[in-house]
């Protein structure tokens, strides 16, 4: 049957996407853990709703629905990692950019140093990608997580510049959202971010480490 985006819908939702179904059995837990994360997130989006009249409005609710449907993008992405150490189609795009970056010091940093130690690099990418959207789905630290989001995104950008088959808008553009997201503080939108100010004095006045932390990265 063609695809169409109902269908890829219910196929992620229900593991059955062929990301998914290459991970074998270990696809049931990934799926468990996007479907905690993303009952979470609705958890903590109607308790703010409840708790804080200032988020009862359409540019909240707004920016939570997008804030989510880009960490399912996050989330997404980050299946075609696996397995670890190195997928097929990890190391096929990190090839790409040894080849088709804008600029030959990325090249050459990209053909000398990452692809050698792609066992190392595998895994950061895999939990980078990871974090991004467990930060977007929970609202959580988007800020700090957005900027290291942005940089991640701008070296795809850079990388694979001169691929035939990218577009380099592409990149752009979910850099652009993430920068977005950081100037807005999305995670202030029926987030976490929103709840720890609320609910937590230390993260609230920027005391302690942990509170000054999360004051800053939400």
């Amino acid at each position: 049957m063609p695809a169409n985006p109902f269908t890829d819908v219910w196929h992620f939702l229900t593991a059955t996407t062929n990301d998914y179904l290459h991970q074998g059995n270990w696809r049931y837990l990934i799926l468990a853990l996007f479907w905690a994360l993303l009952l979470i997130s609705i958890a903590v989006a109607i308790q703010n709703w409840r708790e804080d009249p200032a988020q009862r409005t359409g540019r909240h609710l707004g920016i939570w629905l997008v804030r989510v449907l880009i960490g399912c993008l996050w989330f997404q992405g980050m299946l075609w990692k696996l397995p670890l150490p190195v997928s097929d189609g990890l190391q096929y795009w990190t090839e790409q950019e040894s080849t088709n970056a804008a600029f030959e010091f990325h090249r050459a940093f990209m053909k000398d140093f990452v692809l050698p130690h792609m066992s190392v690099f595998g895994p950061i990418v895999f939990l980078a990608e990871l974090t991004f959207a467990g930060s977007m789905l929970l609202g959580l630290a988007v800020r700090f997580v957005g900027v290291l989001a942005i940089a991640y995104t701008l070296q795809l950008w850079l990388g694979l510049y001169d691929n035939p088959s990218e577009w380099p808008w592409t990149y752009m553009c979910l850099a652009i959202v993430m920068f977005l997201f950081v100037l807005d503080a999305a995670g202030r939108s029926l987030g976490l971010d929103g709840w720890l100010r609320r609910k937590v004095p230390a993260v609230r006045d920027g005391k302690d480490f942990i509170g000054w932390f999360f004051n800053i990265a939400g």
